[in-house]
């Protein structure tokens, strides 16, 4: 495996394989079991002749809290291990100073998908990944890339950027992966408080419940509630939201036979987790 810590090392690097499959894994550092799946995945997507690129960037631009960006966790050493373990070809880790110019002054923003969710609560945020994404994009020239479904605005936001864009670049969205008492693998689980890490699993049961209920028939505005109860039952936790949305789209769902998503996040303590899942009528 070889590191590139500048944009100059990283096309110098990615040079003589211009022309292969190159499938490209945006990261923010602090990897775990989640990340380290989307890098399988990868390799295989890449085959043995194509190559998979892994960045690890702590992008500033994207928190709109200072204090999350100050407390998010860091092990750039470990990281670096679990890439090359990973079967990653090129790990890029630059620094804000080498992604950003000093008086940057180009932004790019999505204005549909990121109104609602995450985005109505975190503004800016979603800018701020599309411009790095899109950086990234242009530095790496990747024919694939792939993203975790945890955060599945994200996802739905990159693939309507790629499709408005015409960039000519596949994305791949990868399923959840979770601890086994259910909670969904996060750099910030770390961050949670015994208790809040023991209660934390029942956000994965609470939407299970609901996609029974769902199935069955109930209304969304009764599987919501039924979420928002069970979670905010537990001690110290308060629901930012939970919405049932089209899946597509993220806003409302007018076609029961479309895919839905049901989407929650949640602050457990001062810990923000967000989790969810893809429902079908039966």
């Amino acid at each position: 495996m070889q590191t590139a810590y500048t944009k100059e090392e990283l096309r110098s690097l990615l040079a003589p394989v211009r022309g292969k499959r190159i499938v490209l894994v945006p990261t923010m550092g602090a990897l775990h079991e989640g990340h380290a799946t989307l890098l399988r995945q990868a390799r295989v997507l890449a085959g043995e002749d194509g190559v998979v690129v892994a960045s690890v960037f702590l992008n500033p631009v994207q928190f709109d809290n200072a204090g999350d960006l100050a407390t998010y966790p860091k092990s750039p050493a470990q990281d670096s291990e679990t890439c090359d373990s990973c079967g990653v070809d090129v790990v890029f880790m630059p620094t804000p100073d080498v992604m950003y110019c000093a008086d940057r002054s180009i932004t790019l923003e999505e204005t549909h998908l990121s109104s609602v969710l995450c985005g109505a609560s975190r503004p800016g945020h979603f800018a701020g990944v599309c411009l790095v994404v899109n950086k990234l994009f242009n530095l790496v020239q990747p024919t694939d890339a792939i993203f975790g479904k945890k955060d599945y605005q994200q996802f739905a936001i990159l693939r309507r950027m790629v499709r408005d864009l015409d960039m000519p670049i596949t994305l791949h969205g990868a399923e959840i992966v979770r601890e086994a008492d259910g909670l969904a693998l996060s750099s910030r689980n770390v961050r949670l408080t015994p208790e809040h890490r023991a209660a934390a699993p029942a956000i994965r049961r609470s939407l299970l419940a609901a996609a029974e209920a769902y199935s069955a028939g109930k209304d969304v505005q009764i599987v919501c509630a039924q979420v928002r109860g069970a979670l905010e039952s537990i001690p110290g936790v308060r629901c930012d939201y939970v919405e049932l949305v089209d899946a597509e789209t993220l806003h409302d769902l007018t076609d029961p036979d479309r895919l839905a998503l049901l989407a929650v996040a949640a602050w457990f303590g001062d810990v923000r987790l967000i989790d969810n899942i893809e429902l079908f009528r039966a």
